[in-house]
């Protein structure tokens, strides 16, 4: 599986997006002369070397009529040179869709450009107290924003990834200057779209972090976690423009997974007073409720008496409506919550036909296994409409793989 890791203990801004997924491809330059001819309205596109804490990486320089904006924080002593400074069109967001529909881009990469600026409105209408068509936006609206997203999005398109993997991400601290004032960092409209991920703060004062990486990363991320065991074929080192006593850079591996990493929840309880009958429904309700797995297994309890552990296995998003549905179906007083990830084969499903009809074959894939298998149901309809033993229905299904 082809799989993409971004580690973003330094943050993520759109443009060190950029530069390190640029550096991941064959034909930089004529990455860069593709932006350029793209006719964002006064944009021009550079990839310039750059070093941090004596690693060579790159910085996309884009400039808007000739001039680079910059993001500079509360504690910076040049505070008239805040993100105010230049090039705000205060676009909304019907204005930020016109531009991108225009564009000389596959309807892919529209998709996905307007559905990062639609996770930033959102958190801008949020922030605001306004609905999403009357946002305007400041910082994330000027053009070099909307250069940094289409670059993204064309690129993670180059690269095709099957899987993005993303770190924890670094936000900063302190303050930093914005059209409404001085703001906490992460800035308010950052820590909406980051809400449900992982990130931390720490000393490196300054907004590490910015709306528009943010949402870039929320969109295009698979999961966010720990680098998957992966054969890496190419690193690139996408450099922000500040230096800090740590490389200030985002940092993307590709290469080849042979199995994917999931996150789930395990929830489990103990039970000695329901009957068999009753735990049965409870599986079934849970089951229908969304849990991956449900399993059961006898135990001890306390003053002797047998009982039975009941585990479920649920997408981390799901766990506390799972929760609510293992009160509602057992006796349980409490129920135990632990994170954990497993590896998966990658999956899919085809159907083929047989003499006697048609049957799904699951099919999984990776980690140096690959095999297949029919539907059950399928063979045993087909074994019961035919009158026929289910041995028969299996050899014309393997006659027909």
């Amino acid at each position: 599986m082809k799989t993409l890791y971004l580690e973003c203990g330094m943050g993520a801004a759109g443009d060190m997006l950029t530069a390190a997924l640029l550096e991941l491809i064959d034909d930089k330059q004529a990455f860069v002369n593709r932006i350029n001819r793209l006719g964002l309205p006064g944009v021009n596109v550079t990839a310039e070397p750059s070093v941090k804490c004596g690693i060579t990486g790159t910085h996309m320089k884009v400039t808007v009529d000739g001039e680079e904006e910059e993001s500079l924080d509360a504690h910076s002593h040049h505070h008239e040179h805040g993100r105010e400074h230049s090039h705000h069109h205060h676009a909304s967001v019907a204005d930020i869709e016109e531009l991108i529909n225009g564009l000389d881009v596959s309807d892919r990469v529209k998709a996905d450009a307007k559905a990062v600026y639609a996770l930033i409105a959102e958190a801008e209408s949020q922030v605001h107290g306004h609905p999403v068509s009357e946002i305007h936006f400041h910082e994330v609206g000027t053009m070099d924003a909307v250069t940094d997203v289409v670059s993204v999005c064309l690129l993670m398109e180059e690269i095709g990834a099957e899987e993005v993997v993303v770190s924890p991400v670094h936000v900063g601290s302190g303050h930093v200057h914005c059209m409404h004032g001085i703001l906490p960092v992460p800035a308010p409209a950052t820590a909406l779209i980051l809400k449900d991920v992982p990130t931390y703060g720490g000393h490196i004062r300054g907004e590490l972090c910015t709306p528009t990486g943010a949402a870039l990363l929320k969109h295009f991320a698979s999961r966010f976690g720990d680098r998957p065991m992966m054969k890496t074929k190419a690193i690139g080192y996408g450099m922000g423009k500040k230096d800090f006593e740590q490389a200030n850079c985002v940092r993307a591996f590709l290469g080849e997974s042979e199995g994917k990493r999931e996150q789930i929840t395990k929830l489990e309880c103990n039970l000695d007073d329901m009957t068999g009958e009753d735990i049965g429904y409870a599986i079934e309700q849970l089951f229908s409720a969304g849990a991956r797995e449900v399993f059961t297994q006898p135990i001890g309890m306390k003053k002797n008496r047998p009982g039975v552990l009941l585990s479920v296995l649920c997408a981390a998003e799901d766990a506390d409506r799972m929760a609510e549905e293992i009160m509602k179906h057992t006796s349980t007083l409490g129920i135990r919550r632990q994170e954990m990830s497993r590896y998966v084969l990658k999956r899919d499903v085809r159907t083929i036909s047989t003499p006697y009809g048609d049957v799904r074959i699951k099919r999984a894939s990776g980690m140096g296994v690959e095999r297949s298998k029919p539907e059950f149901d399928d063979v045993a309809m087909l074994a019961a409409e035919n009158n026929l033993p289910l041995r028969t229905i299996r050899k014309a299904v393997e006659k027909n793989i």
